[in-house]
């Protein structure tokens, strides 16, 4: 019997030891989580209070450039459920950039945008409907179009954008050869 009281004796130091870890463990995480529920909304600063806001260019370049060039896609692949989504993300992206951007070169933004895109909106919304390969090549250049008038009331006729080729990679026309 004298041999069963040390291993007793030993797990019972053990099972403490472990109790004590747990406890131990279970308070810290306690006590970061009232901290954490303590500091509110300011614990985790929202995009507002970072002080970021992206560019006009920068939300061109990630949200509009991308959906204008998948929608045409969407339409050179007979997708028209495709295109008319898209054709919905472009246009919100256009709202989200006119809110994120209400006023550029003392122009009120979003009726800027509004009025350039509003028509070629319409019509390619007409011409996805009725999967009218025709008519959306038509409003596609004339939404085109519009984002390069666009572009030149704001000083940046630099940055054309033009109907994708099939073998294009971007709707981008980097080869420094305006139209204008």
């Amino acid at each position: 019997m004298s041999g069963v009281e040390p291993v007793r004796s030993q797990q019972r130091s053990i099972v403490v030891a472990a109790s004590s870890i747990a406890a131990t463990v279970i308070l810290v995480i306690s006590l970061a989580a009232s901290n954490s529920i303590a500091a509110g909304p300011e614990a985790t600063p929202s995009p507002q209070t970072t002080g970021y806001l992206p560019s006009i260019s920068d939300l061109m370049i990630a949200t509009i450039q991308p959906r204008h060039e998948r929608l045409w896609q969407a339409e050179q692949n007979g997708n028209w459920e495709f295109a008319a989504y898209e054709l919905g993300n472009l246009q919100g992206a256009f709202d989200r950039l006119g809110h994120a951007h209400p006023i550029e070169h003392d122009i009120s933004f979003p009726d800027m945008i509004a009025a350039v895109t509003g028509q070629p909106f319409k019509e390619l919304k007409g011409a996805i409907q009725s999967k009218d390969t025709t008519g959306f090549a038509k409003a596609y250049a004339d939404l085109t179009d519009a984002c390069n008038s666009c572009h030149q009331a704001l000083n940046h006729g630099v940055v054309e954008i033009r109907v994708p080729s099939r073998t294009s990679a971007s709707d981008l026309n980097a080869n420094g050869t305006s139209r204008n």
